[in-house]
């Protein structure tokens, strides 16, 4: 009779855990510092406090989760190695989502480059069963849920009909909650076009959406 070996569930280190409690209480600013000055779990908190919020951005602006999975690795991999030059007199949070916002438009101009590629991204979105559920209470009762669901697809099909352009102002203010100064930081815009294209995407997301929702 074969024996299964069994290994023992290694133990957690306290003192580790609580150097990892202490850096989710700091802020960006502070856990960045903590990173330079080499701390081993500093870059690992600023990961878990911004991967899922990256995820979601890109996401909404591509269309495409796996392809938005790897370019936010991606983005953490270009903050890692250029974390030494970041400004500390600025946002760490502006700076991420820049890094991200730009990585999300160069992809959108690779497509619209390769027809095949759009096309093929296209045709998996119309399986919706290989679409991930976002922001979903399992609490919910069921037929909440697939309202809830069923909503937040009429959005993702609407918001990815939106230009390029819009598209990006769009969901940093009305999805991430972003203000316009740190859209207009994020996107390199002045505040006034940073306006006039979250209301123009505004009015046509209405556009799109309402036929939907009728």
């Amino acid at each position: 009779m074969r024996t299964t070996l069994k290994h023992p569930t290694p133990a957690v280190d306290p003192q580790r855990a609580l150097q990892r409690e202490a850096l989710h209480e700091l802020d960006d600013g502070q856990v960045v510092m903590r990173h330079l000055a080499g701390e081993p779990q500093a870059f690992g908190t600023l990961v878990d406090r911004y991967q899922t919020r990256l995820l979601n951005f890109v996401n909404r602006t591509i269309g495409d989760r796996e392809r938005a999975e790897d370019l936010v690795q991606e983005v953490f991999i270009r903050v890692f190695r250029h974390l030494h030059r970041f400004d500390q007199t600025k946002k760490f949070s502006t700076w991420i989502y820049t890094i991200a916002s730009n990585l999300a438009k160069n992809e959108l101009r690779n497509r619209s480059r390769n027809p095949l590629v759009l096309f093929q991204t296209i045709k998996k979105n119309w399986e919706a069963d290989h679409r991930p559920l976002q922001f979903e209470d399992r609490g919910q009762h069921p037929d909440a849920v697939y309202r809830r669901r069923q909503l937040e697809e009429l959005v993702d099909h609407s918001v990815s009909r939106l230009q390029e352009h819009h598209r990006v102002v769009f969901v940093l203010r009305e999805l991430e909650g972003k203000t316009y100064q740190e859209i207009a930081d994020i996107t390199g815009c002045t505040l006034g076009t940073v306006k006039s294209r979250l209301n123009r995407s505004r009015s046509r997301f209405v556009e799109l959406i309402g036929p939907l929702l009728d």
